[in-house]
Protein backbone atom coordinates (compact mmCIF):
# COMPACT_ATOMS: atom_id res chain seq x y z
CA UNK A 1 0.00 0.00 0.00
CA UNK A 2 1.19 3.37 -1.15
CA UNK A 3 -0.72 6.80 0.27
CA UNK A 4 -0.07 9.06 -3.26
CA UNK A 5 0.29 13.00 -2.07
CA UNK A 6 -2.57 14.77 -2.62
CA UNK A 7 -1.94 17.86 -5.40
CA UNK A 8 -3.47 21.13 -4.00
CA UNK A 9 -4.82 24.12 -5.12
CA UNK A 10 -2.85 26.05 -7.69
CA UNK A 11 -1.06 22.95 -8.23
CA UNK A 12 -0.70 23.17 -12.47
CA UNK A 13 -1.40 19.58 -12.88
CA UNK A 14 -5.14 20.60 -11.72
CA UNK A 15 -5.63 22.86 -14.70
CA UNK A 16 -4.13 20.70 -17.38
CA UNK A 17 -6.45 18.11 -19.78
CA UNK A 18 -5.51 14.73 -19.06
CA UNK A 19 -3.69 12.52 -21.48
CA UNK A 20 -5.36 9.15 -22.35
CA UNK A 21 -4.36 6.13 -21.13
CA UNK A 22 -2.86 3.43 -23.52
CA UNK A 23 -4.87 0.72 -23.00
CA UNK A 24 -1.71 -1.85 -23.80
CA UNK A 25 -0.49 -0.03 -20.40
CA UNK A 26 -3.24 -1.40 -18.63
CA UNK A 27 -2.76 -4.79 -17.37
CA UNK A 28 0.51 -3.94 -16.87
CA UNK A 29 1.62 -4.50 -13.24
CA UNK A 30 3.14 -1.00 -12.53
CA UNK A 31 -0.04 0.39 -13.73
CA UNK A 32 -2.53 -1.97 -11.88
CA UNK A 33 0.17 -0.56 -8.79
CA UNK A 34 -0.88 2.57 -9.59
CA UNK A 35 -4.61 2.16 -9.27
CA UNK A 36 -4.26 -0.06 -6.37
CA UNK A 37 -2.41 3.05 -4.83
CA UNK A 38 -4.99 5.54 -5.76
CA UNK A 39 -7.41 3.50 -4.25
CA UNK A 40 -5.95 3.19 -0.79
CA UNK A 41 -4.62 7.18 -1.07
CA UNK A 42 -8.79 7.88 -1.48
CA UNK A 43 -9.61 5.89 1.41
CA UNK A 44 -6.56 6.83 3.59
CA UNK A 45 -7.83 10.64 2.39
CA UNK A 46 -11.48 9.79 3.85
CA UNK A 47 -12.59 10.72 0.06
CA UNK A 48 -14.87 9.23 -2.50
CA UNK A 49 -13.21 9.54 -5.71
CA UNK A 50 -10.05 11.15 -6.82
CA UNK A 51 -8.32 11.29 -10.47
CA UNK A 52 -5.29 11.24 -11.46
CA UNK A 53 -4.49 14.59 -11.96
CA UNK A 54 -4.96 14.84 -7.70
CA UNK A 55 -1.96 12.60 -7.23
CA UNK A 56 0.17 14.56 -9.80
CA UNK A 57 -0.49 12.24 -12.82
CA UNK A 58 -2.04 14.04 -16.15
CA UNK A 59 -3.94 10.61 -17.15
CA UNK A 60 -7.36 10.15 -18.07
CA UNK A 61 -7.58 8.06 -14.56
CA UNK A 62 -10.78 7.93 -11.92
CA UNK A 63 -11.47 5.94 -8.79
CA UNK A 64 -14.55 6.11 -7.10
CA UNK A 65 -16.34 3.95 -3.94
CA UNK A 66 -18.66 5.32 -1.74
CA UNK A 67 -20.11 2.87 1.16
CA UNK A 68 -23.33 2.92 2.76
CA UNK A 69 -27.13 3.16 1.89
CA UNK A 70 -26.71 5.81 -0.53
CA UNK A 71 -23.47 4.80 -1.77
CA UNK A 72 -21.63 3.25 -5.01
CA UNK A 73 -20.08 0.31 -5.84
CA UNK A 74 -15.58 0.60 -6.41
CA UNK A 75 -15.37 2.16 -9.59
CA UNK A 76 -12.43 2.19 -11.72
CA UNK A 77 -12.71 4.48 -14.98
CA UNK A 78 -9.88 4.89 -17.46
CA UNK A 79 -10.15 7.51 -20.46
CA UNK A 80 -13.84 7.87 -19.40
CA UNK A 81 -16.53 10.13 -21.13
CA UNK A 82 -19.65 10.86 -20.69
CA UNK A 83 -22.16 10.29 -23.34
CA UNK A 84 -25.19 11.68 -22.20
CA UNK A 85 -26.63 13.80 -19.42
CA UNK A 86 -30.28 13.80 -17.60
CA UNK A 87 -32.09 16.68 -18.30
CA UNK A 88 -32.89 16.97 -14.68
CA UNK A 89 -30.38 19.32 -12.30
CA UNK A 90 -29.80 19.47 -8.63
CA UNK A 91 -28.20 21.42 -6.23
CA UNK A 92 -25.54 19.42 -3.61
CA UNK A 93 -22.50 20.13 -1.45
CA UNK A 94 -19.36 19.26 -2.74
CA UNK A 95 -15.78 19.35 -1.55
CA UNK A 96 -12.46 18.49 -2.68
CA UNK A 97 -9.41 16.49 -1.61
CA UNK A 98 -6.86 18.81 -3.73
CA UNK A 99 -9.05 22.00 -2.06
CA UNK A 100 -8.23 21.69 1.18
CA UNK A 101 -11.53 22.54 4.17
CA UNK A 102 -14.19 24.04 1.97
CA UNK A 103 -17.23 23.16 0.85
CA UNK A 104 -19.89 24.69 -1.73
CA UNK A 105 -22.61 24.27 -3.60
CA UNK A 106 -22.76 22.84 -7.50
CA UNK A 107 -25.70 22.31 -10.08
CA UNK A 108 -25.24 19.21 -11.89
CA UNK A 109 -27.07 16.68 -13.72
CA UNK A 110 -28.87 13.99 -11.42
CA UNK A 111 -27.88 11.25 -14.39
CA UNK A 112 -25.28 10.65 -16.75
CA UNK A 113 -24.31 7.77 -19.46
CA UNK A 114 -20.47 6.90 -18.84
CA UNK A 115 -18.42 4.59 -21.50
CA UNK A 116 -14.71 3.77 -19.80
CA UNK A 117 -12.23 1.15 -19.57
CA UNK A 118 -12.14 -0.93 -16.18
CA UNK A 119 -9.01 -2.23 -14.59
CA UNK A 120 -9.18 -5.07 -16.95
CA UNK A 121 -9.21 -2.89 -19.98
CA UNK A 122 -12.59 -3.94 -20.83
CA UNK A 123 -15.09 -1.49 -21.70
CA UNK A 124 -18.27 -0.34 -19.99
CA UNK A 125 -21.48 1.73 -20.50
CA UNK A 126 -22.30 2.71 -17.11
CA UNK A 127 -25.86 4.83 -15.95
CA UNK A 128 -25.38 6.59 -12.84
CA UNK A 129 -27.77 8.75 -10.63
CA UNK A 130 -27.43 10.44 -7.36
CA UNK A 131 -24.26 10.76 -5.61
CA UNK A 132 -23.03 8.13 -7.97
CA UNK A 133 -23.57 10.82 -11.08
CA UNK A 134 -22.30 13.63 -9.18
CA UNK A 135 -19.31 12.00 -8.21
CA UNK A 136 -18.25 10.51 -12.03
CA UNK A 137 -18.82 14.58 -13.31
CA UNK A 138 -17.02 16.08 -10.10
CA UNK A 139 -13.96 13.49 -11.30
CA UNK A 140 -14.02 13.88 -14.51
CA UNK A 141 -13.86 17.05 -14.28
CA UNK A 142 -10.14 16.46 -12.93
CA UNK A 143 -9.21 15.38 -16.05
CA UNK A 144 -10.21 18.52 -18.37
CA UNK A 145 -8.50 20.50 -15.78
CA UNK A 146 -11.83 21.72 -13.86
CA UNK A 147 -12.28 22.03 -10.05
CA UNK A 148 -16.03 22.19 -8.56
CA UNK A 149 -15.09 25.83 -7.82
CA UNK A 150 -15.43 26.65 -11.23
CA UNK A 151 -18.86 24.86 -11.66
CA UNK A 152 -19.80 27.22 -8.83
CA UNK A 153 -22.95 30.21 -9.57
CA UNK A 154 -23.51 31.18 -5.98
CA UNK A 155 -20.10 31.83 -4.08
CA UNK A 156 -22.08 32.73 -1.08
CA UNK A 157 -22.21 29.40 -0.39
CA UNK A 158 -18.91 28.49 -0.34
CA UNK A 159 -18.08 27.45 3.22
CA UNK A 160 -14.77 26.44 5.79
CA UNK A 161 -15.20 22.91 6.84
CA UNK A 162 -15.45 23.51 10.25
CA UNK A 163 -18.37 26.04 9.71
CA UNK A 164 -19.67 23.21 6.94
CA UNK A 165 -19.74 20.64 9.78
CA UNK A 166 -21.13 23.07 12.57
CA UNK A 167 -24.04 24.69 10.09
CA UNK A 168 -24.70 22.68 7.12
CA UNK A 169 -23.94 19.00 7.54
CA UNK A 170 -26.93 17.93 9.55
CA UNK A 171 -29.21 19.13 6.92
CA UNK A 172 -27.18 17.72 4.09
CA UNK A 173 -25.75 14.15 4.64
CA UNK A 174 -25.14 13.22 0.89
CA UNK A 175 -21.88 15.24 0.47
CA UNK A 176 -18.94 14.82 -2.73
Amino acid sequence: MAVLKIARLGSPVLRQIAAPVDPDTIGKRVFQQFLDDMLDTMVETDGIGLAAPQVSRSEQVAVMECKGEHGFPQTILINPVIVGYSPATAESWEGCLSVDNLRGKVTRPVGVRVTYLDRDGTSVELDAVGLYAVCIQHELDHLIGKLFLDRMTDFSTLTQLEEFDKYWRAEHAEVI
